[in-house]
This record gives C-alpha cells, sequence and structure tokens, in this order.
C-alpha cells in the first residue's frame, strides 16, 4: 500500500488536481443562475425599491393556501395615498416616494367568498418605510384566533428585505400546531444547509492553520454584495453574476494568503497575533462595505419570490434550489476531502502538519488550497443566502459569524462533516425556537443549546476527545 508520502511528491500532478478542483467548484457555481433565475410571471402591481423609492407588498392566501385574487389594499401616510390589488399569485405591492410610517387597510368586501381575516384587530396595520427599502404587511386568512383582539394585533410589521429575516415569517405568539412545526423544520433544514457551506471553510482552515478567523463572515458578505452589483448595478443576468462573485470570491481568499497570512506564517507570528489581526480585518472590511453600499438592505433579484406547497409546507421556489445547489457542492466537497489525493493531502496537513511535510507533502500549498476553496464556498453561501433571506447588506455576514463559529465548535473544531452536522443542527434550532421565543431571540437559542452540549460533550458531535495528563 502506498503510504502519504507519495501524496504531493510531484508538483505538476498536485497542481493538476488543484485546478480540477477549481474547476468542479466553478462548474457548480454555473448552476446558480440557471437554477435560481426567477420564472417570469405577470403581476398586475410590481415595485422595485431604489434610492428614491420605497415598497411595500405582501401575499395574500386563503385559508386553504390558495392565491387570494383581486383583494383591494389602500395605503395612506407621508400625504399621499395609493391602492394595490393581489395578482393571481396572491402577490401585492405598493410604491411610496417618501419614508415614513404609512397605514396598509385592507378592503374586506374584496376577500373571496367565505374568507375572513385571522387578525380582524390587525387591520389596519401601520408599517414603517425607508427609501431603498421594502416593508411587509401581512394579512393571514382563516378563522379569527383566540387572542386577535390582544393589544398587540396591530403591531408594526418590520422590513421584508432586512438581512436576517427568514423567507416565511414567523408566527410566533399564537398557538403551536402542526403546520408551524413542519413549516419551521423546513426553514431550519435550509437554513442550516446554506450555513454549512461559510462553516465548512470556516472548517477548514482552522484545522490546516489552527486559526478562528474572525474574517470569514466578511467572505459571505462579499459575495452576497459582487451578486447584488452584477445583477443591480452592471444588469448582469443572475448566472454570470453568480459565478463571477464565487469567482471573485475565491481569488480573495488566495490573494489574503499570499499576501498576507504566508507572510505572518513565515514570520512565525502566534495564532493569537493572527486571530487579532482577523478581528481588525473583520471590522476593516465591514465598514468598507458600508461606506460603499450604505446600510440599506440590498436585494440581490428585486421580484417577489415565488412560493410552492409542499403538503403543508410552503417554500419559495429560490429556497428549494439554494438548498439542492448546496447540497450538490456540499457532496462535491466531502468527495474531494475523501476520493482525491489532494483532499487526503489536506486532510493529513489537518492531522499534523509537521508529519504531512515530512512526507513530502507541500504544507504551504495545501494551505493555499484551503483558502481558496473556503473563500468560494464563504461568498457561493452569501449569494444563496442573499437570495434566501430576500436581501443582503453590509452587515449580513456579521450577524451570521456567531452562528458560523457555533456550528464549527458544536460539531468539532477542524472537522469538515462536523461543521456541517453541527450547521444543520444549528439552524434547527434557530428556526424551531420560533415556536416558543420571539424571533428576535433565535440566535440566542442556538448558542444556549451550543453551551449546553459543550458542558457534556465538550469534543463536539464528531470531534475525538483529547487526553489530557
Amino acid at each position: 500500500m502506498r503510504s502519504v508520502a507519495t501524496l504531493d511528491r510531484t508538483t505538476p500532478r498536485r497542481r493538476r488536481a488543484v485546478l480540477a478542483a477549481a474547476a468542479a467548484l466553478l462548474a457548480l457555481a454555473c448552476t446558480l443562475t440557471v437554477l435560481l433565475a426567477p420564472p417570469a410571471h405577470a403581476a398586475t402591481t410590481t415595485c422595485t425599491a431604489d434610492g428614491s423609492t420605497g415598497c411595500i407588498n405582501g401575499t395574500i392566501r386563503t385559508a386553504a393556501g390558495d392565491p387570494a385574487v383581486g383583494v383591494r389594499l389602500d395605503v395612506a401616510g407621508a400625504g399621499t395615498t395609493t391602492s394595490a390589488t393581489s395578482d393571481a399569485e396572491g402577490r401585492w405591492s405598493a410604491a411610496v416616494t417618501a419614508a415614513g410610517e404609512y397605514t396598509v387597510t385592507l378592503d374586506v368586501t374584496t376577500l373571496p367568498a367565505g374568507e375572513e381575516l385571522r387578525d380582524p384587530a390587525g387591520n389596519p396595520r401601520t408599517v414603517t418605510v425607508s427609501l431603498g427599502a421594502s416593508a411587509g404587511a401581512l394579512f393571514p386568512l382563516g378563522a379569527p384566533t383566540a387572542d386577535a383582539t390582544s393589544p398587540t394585533a396591530g403591531a408594526t410589521d418590520a422590513p421584508t428585505d432586512a438581512p436576517g429575516d427568514t423567507s416565511a415569517p414567523a408566527e410566533t405568539g399564537t398557538s403551536v400546531s402542526w403546520t408551524r412545526v413542519w413549516q419551521q423544520a423546513s426553514n431550519g433544514l435550509v437554513f442550516g444547509v446554506l450555513l454549512a457551506l461559510a462553516s465548512v471553510g470556516l472548517s477548514l482552515i482552522y484545522g490546516t492553520t489552527g486559526l478562528s478567523n474572525f474574517a470569514h463572515g466578511e467572505q459571505v458578505t462579499l459575495g452576497g454584495i459582487l451578486a447584488y452589483i452584477g445583477c443591480q448595478t452592471l444588469g448582469l443576468p443572475l448566472v454570470v453574476s453568480g459565478v463571477l462573485a464565487v469567482a471573485l470570491g475565491a481569488a480573495s481568499g488566495w490573494l489574503q494568503d499570499a499576501g498576507l497570512w504566508h507572510k505572518l506564517r513565515k514570520r512565525r507570528v502566534g495564532a493569537t497575533q493572527q486571530m487579532i489581526v482577523t478581528i481588525g480585518l473583520s471590522m476593516a472590511l465591514q465598514y468598507t462595505f458600508q461606506f460603499f453600499f450604505g446600510a440599506g438592505a440590498l436585494r440581490i433579484v428585486t421580484a417577489n419570490p415565488v412560493t410552492v406547497t409542499i403538503g403543508s409546507v410552503r417554500i419559495s421556489q429560490t429556497s428549494l434550489w439554494s438548498l439542492l445547489i448546496a447540497v450538490v457542492v456540499l457532496a462535491a466537497v466531502a468527495y474531494f476531502l475523501l476520493g482525491t489525493r489532494v483532499g487526503r493531502a489536506t486532510r493529513a496537513v489537518s492531522d499534523n502538519p509537521a508529519l504531512a511535510a515530512a512526507s513530502g507533502i507541500s504544507v504551504e500549498g495545501i494551505i493555499r488550497l484551503v483558502w481558496t476553496i473556503g473563500a468560494g464556498l464563504a461568498a457561493l453561501g452569501g449569494v444563496l443566502m442573499g437570495l434566501y433571506l430576500n436581501a443582503t447588506g453590509w452587515n449580513m455576514g456579521g450577524a451570521l459569524l456567531l452562528l458560523m463559529f457555533a456550528a464549527v465548535t458544536l460539531g468539532g473544531l477542524g472537522q469538515a462533516f462536523g461543521a456541517l452536522a453541527g450547521s444543520i443542527v444549528i439552524g434547527l434550532v434557530v428556526e424551531m425556537s420560533n415556536l416558543v421565543i420571539p424571533s428576535d431571540m433565535r440566535y440566542a437559542g442556538a448558542l444556549l443549546i451550543l453551551i449546553l452540549v459543550l458542558l457534556f460533550r465538550p469534543q463536539g458531535i464528531l470531534g475525538r476527545a483529547e487526553r489530557i495528563g
């Protein structure tokens, strides 16, 4: 049997493997817009948020989940009034030209026969709109709930395109039902798999270098912003924007290691000092993004997502395709690590860099490859997460960073497959917690689960226990 010493003895063979891995990643990314391109559909009302326009929108469905067509809504505020009517898919949208509070009133006489508002006291609703952003006004239909007359029934709706919102609105405060359980579980599965794209790269970087990269979240943000620039600024198709975002994200990882981390390692700068550098780099990148793109939400695709119903679960087509792409890419990464020479060399460097170097493996070459792949995966995660959340922003990656670290730690430090398992657990906990706690606290619930697991299994789900003493 050939020893691990033969894994990287011939430089041309290793280079061909590196190029093949990079080509496979780009080929998988090329499917992004083919699969995620929003289908053309006719809508009676459309609104595109820009620097001088804000949007109020929503989707109205019957109690059975079918689109409610022809429902009229009146929007008043900032000295103006306008109206909107739901289209064949139940969607409606109204454009406003001044920021402020608006009152949205649904005309109950235009509801389909036999339908009524689940929350009559929530009509009208008040929403706060900013120029360049969208806000949602939700009017669920069905049998009135027991707490429909509560003082909080007319609470203000949150913006629909704020980074961190999920594709399906949370319904906290209502009774728990199996329909809600399945809906939140499906949201958690999608969110967890997309989170895994970024977490796996973070875990690979830690495993090969021992560095906790606090700037990894900005790689996620970079992918989302590059896709936004391609689609909304340059007018490129989503497929081209997605491929360019992934390619440029991977290139940024290569440049970071070549221009910064390799030099710090060569000077024998410790992991703690390098970690402090990542914190400063994270802050610099965040405020650079904010300086050039502002603090508002950036929508990669401005069209309203098309939803499908699978049993009792409603999910957007974009989320389904995002889930499929993420699964394919993660499977490709698993094959790379388990079934290729360079992948086995990567695992050897992660296990014992000194022994891998003594065996003839180019440790620095493997680390450079890991930085490139990790940044490319993070950029792809940023594109898909931006589509799933219906918006990206200057701090999207920063908001997800703690969840990524939680996933990596929960799965086992340096374990790529552990990062995948930890991400799915974190995603499910984040979304399922909406059943019992306010959605604003869902990230805290995930971190609490992390603390409890580490109290009983410090090495994580797939980590190996280390003997001390």
